[in-house]
């Protein structure tokens, strides 16, 4: 993690370039100004960790330096100082968003301390911003031998410390969830979590989102934008759906992944950042290399330590402790008594596709909660395409053996990322065999 870099801005020369020489013997990078529109210049070109402010100066004065700050690098924290024991300035400060407030002359390692603590409250308002509304979808819950595999290789990959994790599988089996599994056990406790999805933004607003930009460095752009990976430097940058990202972008993505630098558009220099990478897709990226929609270096790069996620058809065991867990979370948000399943609801549960996966059993679990709240839900209350299934206990045997072996199939060529002679060697059949069994199952 790279060192906070602090600006201080006092028109005692002595005092501040005394107090950035005990700031860099303590492992800070210092910037000094002495007067408010140097100090301006500064933070607008260096965009500081925290800035350590005087009130008093002459010409622009300090609450007019916090003026400007708070307009236009809003998100960078000011610490007020002064050697007059002022408490109007000081209250004044605080109502225009300065985060804290130390009177001279203070004790340098409790000034040191509260930079520290300043540093770690704006990493986590950085979090919050990016990933509010992105609460987690749902516990590992569950006993199924999915769910265990999964818990047992989130470990494995934690021990090793792996930089960079690529999550496979389908649209709503908890990509996210998994993401914040491996931050929580590889990360410390306060380090950032930093999530963009890459199906959502445009090419040059994605390349902007990652890396950020100087000011003026783009047609439009008049304000300096830290880019997601700085932001998510000591901790995790989520990547989902990676297989969307646009082709220019890969490129620029597979250099940071080999060196962990990449250049600021409007910068020469290259910065460096210590950042683990979280990928995940819901796209076969083998495929998507052969019809030349993703970079084979990148894939290569990606795939280095691979995680499949089960989807939710085959963990049986765990659909009906989803719905009754996701039944008393969506009761206590209401306070109210929550929804129950009477048994041939259950067995629908059980015999039911889920192409959602856990995403769609929650949302309907959240909309059963909101209509019919502490009701019986029975067959007759739940959505046609599920009410149009036929239970499990009444297929038939050979029924019974094909949903099996289309089970088995798919799972086989998820884990082979498609590749077809790989995944009937894993199913201990030949490459013209597993073709007719797909042929046969409508399996493409």
């Amino acid at each position: 993690m790279r060192n906070l870099n602090i600006l201080i801005i006092d028109d005692e020369i002595n005092l501040v370039r005394s107090l950035a020489f005990t700031l860099r013997q303590t492992g800070f990078e210092c910037r000094e100004a002495h007067n408010g529109r140097v100090g301006c210049q500064l933070a607008e070109k260096e965009q500081p960790d925290v800035v350590l402010l005087d009130i008093r100066m002459p010409g622009m004065n300090g609450l007019e330096v916090l003026e400007w700050f708070r307009t236009e690098l809003p998100d960078v924290p000011v610490i007020m100082m002064s050697a007059f024991d002022d408490t109007q300035d000081a209250v004044t400060a605080m109502k225009m968003g300065a985060v804290d407030y130390v009177a001279k002359p203070f004790d340098v390692d409790e000034l040191i301390l509260l930079l520290k603590e300043t540093e770690t409250r704006r990493r986590l308002d950085s979090e919050v911003r990016y990933l509010r509304e992105r609460t987690t979808d749902f516990d590992f819950i569950g006993n199924s031998v999915g769910i265990k595999q999964l818990r047992a290789d989130i470990d494995r990959i934690a021990e090793s410390n792996a930089q960079t994790i690529l999550l496979r599988g389908e649209t709503g089996v908890g990509k996210a969830v998994v993401a914040r599994e491996l931050h929580r056990k590889i990360s410390a406790e306060d380090a950032p979590f930093v999530e963009v999805n890459c199906a959502t933004l445009p090419e040059r607003q994605i390349d902007l989102e990652l890396f950020g930009a100087e000011r003026g460095s783009q047609p439009g752009h008049f304000m300096r934008q830290r880019g997601l990976v700085d932001i998510a430097d000591g901790g995790t940058l989520f990547l989902d759906e990676i297989g969307e990202m646009p082709t220019a972008v890969q490129a620029k993505l597979l250099h940071f992944l080999e060196t962990h630098t990449y250049r600021v558009p409007g910068q020469k220099t290259e910065r460096r950042v210590d950042v683990r990478v979280v990928a995940a897709t819901n796209k076969d990226l083998a495929r998507a290399v052969e019809e030349s929609q993703f970079r084979q270096d990148l894939f290569f790069r990606l795939n280095v330590v691979p995680l499949d996620i089960p989807p939710l058809r085959t963990r049986e065991k765990d659909i009906e402790l989803l719905a009754m867990y996701f039944a008393a979370r969506f009761a206590r948000t209401s306070s109210g008594k929550p929804i129950s399943f009477e048994g041939r609801t259950r067995d629908f549960f059980q015999s039911y596709a889920w192409p959602g996966n856990v995403r769609e059993l929650k949302n309907l679990i959240e909309r059963l909660s909101i209509i019919y709240p502490g009701e019986v839900i029975t067959v007759d209350l739940l959505p046609t395409e599920i009410q149009m299934v036929k239970p499990q206990d009444a297929l038939s045997i050979e029924e019974s053996m094909e949903t099996v072996e289309r089970d088995l199939i798919r799972e086989a060529l998820m884990r082979c990322s498609g590749k077809k002679g790989l995944a009937a060697e894993r199913l201990g059949i030949s490459r013209h065999a597993l073709k007719r069994k797909m042929h046969r199952l409508g399996l493409s």
